[in-house]
Formats: C-alpha cells, sequence, structure tokens
C-alpha cells in the first residue's frame, strides 16, 4: 500500500534471524509524529498514555455501575480511527492486529463504505428494517446474487441469512435435526393431529426426538444454548448454563514444527478420527448424532489446526454414517486465510452440508446443499433473519478484495509473518513455539500463559492489539489490508517486548 511517500518506515534486513539489525529510517517524520493521510492509514503506532489510558479506566468504571464491564478491554474512538488503526479514547493509536475479533476485513472507515452509507437507498434500508423472513425489499434477490452468491463454497447455492455467527450454527444444527427426521419419517412434516405435533409442543418424545450434534474439545461455535453445548474452549462460557448431553471428540493435539513430527501427528489424528466414528456408532442407541460441527481451525480454542487429509476423513466418516457435516467458518470465512474459505484446502470430493458464516463476511447466515432443504415456512425464522445492510456492506466489500487481489495478498503476508515469527521463535529459544497459521490466521505460542500474557501487555502498550486464545496462544486476525509493511512494524514491537523478558 502506497504510503504517499512521506512516511516512517521500518526497513528489514535481508538477514531474517538477525532481528537486532532491523533499522528505522526516517524521511519527514519522527516516530513520535503521526500523519493522517486523506483515504489511508496511520503511518506508526502512537501510544502517549499506558494502555487503558485514565478515560477508558473512567469510562470503565462509569460503565460498571449500568452492566458488567470486566471484558473491556479499552473504550475507542472509531472516528478517528482508519485502516489497520484503531484510535482509543486516550488518543493512542494502535496497530490492530485482532479487529474487533476477527470482524473486520478492510480495517476501519473504508472509504468505499463510507460512501455506501451516504446513499439514499442505504438510508432507507437502515431506516425502514426489513423483516425479511416475510417483507424483504424488491432487491433482496439481486442482493443476495450479488453478495453471498458471488462467493459461495463450490456446490452450496443455497443460503440464508441471520445476525451472527451463533444464531448460523443454532440454525444449523436444527436443520441438521430437520433432515435426520425427515429420512426417518420419510417425509418433512408429520400429518395434523399426530403425535409428533402434540408432544413437541410439551418437550416430549417423539415430536421433540433425543438427538445430537458431535463436536470437538476445544471448539467454540457459540453461547447461545445449543451451541454453548458444543462450546468446550473455556469453562467461563458454560458453568452454571444447563447443556445437552452431546458427544466430544478430541480435536487432534499436533506438534510443531510438523515437518519433525510427521509420524505423531498422522498417529493422533487417526486416533481423533477413531474416536469420532466411534461415538457416532454408540450413540445411535442413545441419543443419534444428526450432525456433526467443525471449525477448519479452532480459534477460540487455541488456534488448533489439523491437516486436510484429517478433514477429509473425517468427511467420509460422516457420509458414511449420514450425519450432516456442518463446517462453521464464522472466524476462517471472508478470505483471511489466503483463500475465500478455509474448507478450499481440504480438496473434499463432496461439499459440506452446511457452511456457516458471519464476522468478515458482515451478515450472518449458512449455506447449505439441495439435500439439506426444508419446505415448510417458519422452521427457520426470526423477525430481522439478518439485516440487508450488511450484505450491501458485503457486496461492496467484495468487489474491494476482488479488485485489488486482498485475498492473495493475505496469503503472501501471511507467510511473510509466519517467517518473521519463526526467526523470533529461533532468536528466543523457549520463549515462543508452535508458529502456524493459514494466511494471517496467524498464531504462536507463549511458554506459558503468565508469559503469554505479559508478551500481549507489552505489546499493547507499544501500540500493537493483538488476541488471545487458548492457555498460551497468541493470535494475529489482521483486515485483508494488512500488508508485510505492518508485518514489519509488529515484529520490530514483538523482538523488543520479548527482549525485555526474556
Amino acid at each position: 500500500m502506497a504510503m504517499s511517500g512521506v512516511a516512517t518506515t521500518l526497513l528489514r534486513s535481508s538477514n531474517r534471524v538477525g532481528l537486532t539489525s532491523y533499522t528505522k529510517r526516517c524521511v519527514h517524520t519522527s516516530l513520535n509524529q503521526v500523519t493522517l493521510h486523506e483515504n489511508e492509514e496511520y503511518i506508526q503506532p502512537h501510544v502517549q498514555t499506558e494502555i487503558p489510558g485514565p478515560l477508558s479506566k473512567q469510562y470503565k468504571s462509569d460503565l460498571s455501575k449500568l452492566q458488567n464491564s470486566a471484558a473491556v478491554t479499552m473504550f475507542c474512538d472509531y472516528s478517528k480511527s482508519k485502516g489497520n488503526y484503531l484510535a482509543d479514547a486516550d488518543g493512542n493509536i494502535l496497530l490492530d492486529c485482532f479487529q474487533q475479533i476477527s470482524s473486520l476485513p478492510l480495517g476501519y472507515n473504508h472509504p468505499v463504505l463510507l460512501d455506501l452509507m451516504n446513499d439514499p437507498h442505504t438510508q432507507l434500508t437502515i431506516l425502514n428494517r426489513p423483516a425479511l423472513g416475510s417483507f424483504p425489499s424488491v432487491d433482496f434477490l439481486p442482493l443476495i446474487e450479488n453478495s453471498l452468491l458471488k462467493v459461495a463454497p463450490r456446490g452450496l447455492q443455497n443460503v440464508v441469512t441471520m445476525a451472527c455467527g451463533s444464531c448460523s450454527n443454532e440454525n444449523a444444527f436444527k436443520v441438521a435435526f430437520f433432515k435426520y427426521m425427515k429420512d426417518l419419517r420419510g417425509e418433512e412434516m408429520p400429518a395434523p393431529g399426530s403425535l409428533e405435533l402434540e408432544t413437541c409442543m410439551i418437550n416430549k418424545a417423539p415430536g421433540a426426538p433425543d438427538l445430537s450434534i458431535l463436536s470437538f474439545d476445544g471448539a467454540f461455535h457459540g453461547r447461545t444454548l445449543g451451541c454453548l453445548s458444543t462450546t468446550h474452549s473455556k469453562p467461563i462460557h458454560k458453568l452454571d448454563v444447563p447443556s445437552f448431553d452431546w458427544p466430544i471428540a478430541p480435536f487432534p493435539q499436533l506438534k510443531y514444527p510438523l515437518e519433525e513430527h510427521v509420524k505423531e501427528n498422522e498417529a493422533e489424528e487417526n486416533r481423533c478420527l477413531e474416536i469420532v466414528e466411534d461415538l457416532i456408532e454408540k450413540w445411535a442407541s442413545k441419543s443419534p448424532v444428526a450432525g456433526l460441527v467443525v471449525e477448519p481451525v479452532q480459534a477460540e480454542g487455541g488456534d488448533n489446526f489439523a491437516s486436510d487429509e484429517f478433514f477429509r476423513k473425517l468427511k467420509k466418516i460422516t457420509e458414511k454414517h449420514n450425519v450432516a457435516f456442518i463446517c462453521d467458518e464464522v472466524q476462517t470465512g471472508g478470505g483471511v486465510c489466503g483463500r475465500w474459505w478455509a474448507h478450499d484446502y481440504w480438496g473434499l470430493e463432496n461439499p459440506p452440508d452446511m457452511v456457516t458464516f458471519a464476522k468478515k463476511m458482515s451478515s450472518g447466515g449458512f449455506y447449505y446443499s439441495d439435500a439439506m432443504k426444508w419446505q415448510a415456512g417458519y422452521r427457520v425464522y426470526n423477525t430481522w433473519m439478518g439485516e440487508p445492510i450488511k450484505l450491501m456492506l458485503l457486496e461492496k466489500t467484495i468487489g474491494v478484495i476482488s479488485e485489488q487481489g486482498l485475498v492473495e495478498q493475505a496469503a503472501y503476508t501471511g507467510n511473510y509473518l509466519r517467517e518473521g515469527l519463526k526467526d523470533l521463535e529461533a532468536k528466543y529459544p523457549g520463549a515462543l513455539n508452535s508458529v502456524r497459521g493459514r494466511g494471517t490466521f496467524c498464531a504462536v505460542n507463549g511458554r506459558d500463559m503468565e508469559f503469554r500474557d505479559k508478551v500481549m501487555s507489552g505489546m499493547m502498550n507499544k501500540g500493537i492489539l493483538l488476541g488471545a486464545c487458548g492457555s498460551s496462544s497468541i493470535r494475529f486476525r489482521p483486515s485483508l489490508l494488512f500488508t508485510d509493511y505492518h508485518v514489519d512494524i509488529v515484529l520490530d514491537r514483538l523482538n523488543q517486548v520479548l527482549d525485555s523478558i526474556k
């Protein structure tokens, strides 16, 4: 990305291991100055208070009188945020590698999206907020065709919109149950006056059948009740909340570097696959498995990866046992992994039965195969069924991504980032380990949780916002505008932080 030639830049030495050879080149501005160019970004992070600063702390204290504010990191000034940079209430400018928990594909205040908000038709859409399930606007179908269907996963041309990732997964689970019972009955809906229709009203079988969704240890699929029963990443999400008794399989725990642990990792993946099939068979007489849900990368659980072969074999198991295969791409979809959908890497013979999405896709929802279709109205329904404005944003976003080759850029930038992290892993042995990722969907582990948290705090106070996941992982979730220029800034600050706490 051009910086108008009036920028403070970081140049990396050709010696990737010699990180102390990072050099700073100042053209017109010092590192303590921040210049904002029209329709561009800030050129550097700029920290003038501790983070969170005094205003953020005061706002948090005030908010705590109204609601629980324990999860609040800082208060942000979105009017001053730009591209990859987030401004906070205290005037700090952070290079944001977390982007609203991986939700902003084009960063803050992209001019194309700002122009969309100024359009009168857009304003009418926001103002009138259609209840899409019953009263869509005349341009709703073209809007879907020009947004969601332009990037539909291979083999999946049916789609329904939702408000968020949790309700996307929640309704995908319901569709898996519909399909299972339709196959069992031979028809979608039982006859009027049937026992099924009577008993479902009092939460009893056969109308409310005892079915299950198989999920994986370490998974995160949302915080609504059905999704929470498939979420196993942190106790804080689940404590004191009743859950469905559904089967949980182990997710492969790979050893890094991958090339040094090929046999062990293959054995680990086969072990997990055997348990998956065993669970499906054993639960058939207890609470039959109607669907299996899996993330291409277990994000919240620690950025846990598995091989493409693992997922190909997993899909074969679900086909063998007539279990709906639900691919949760809420975090991995939208180009961040270097392809539009992370499951594109798997090379499946047949597509997933459903692919859920949200975050970088602006709208929530899920794609589904013809076999998963339902016929009766109101089976998957709520008042708004998402927001058409989100599809308008997605349409413009897809245009920018396509025109600027941002998916390919994410693949390149992610490789560059991982190579730099591996250099730091080599320079500070025992401090970092297990560099991994696809595209800019990357992570590295600190040696333990305490060390990881010190690194995160140190980076924030050097103007770099990162995410934490799992027990000791640092995760990178930048926008698609993230380039090697920004990587160099991140690695330089990370080098400084590691040197100070090693």
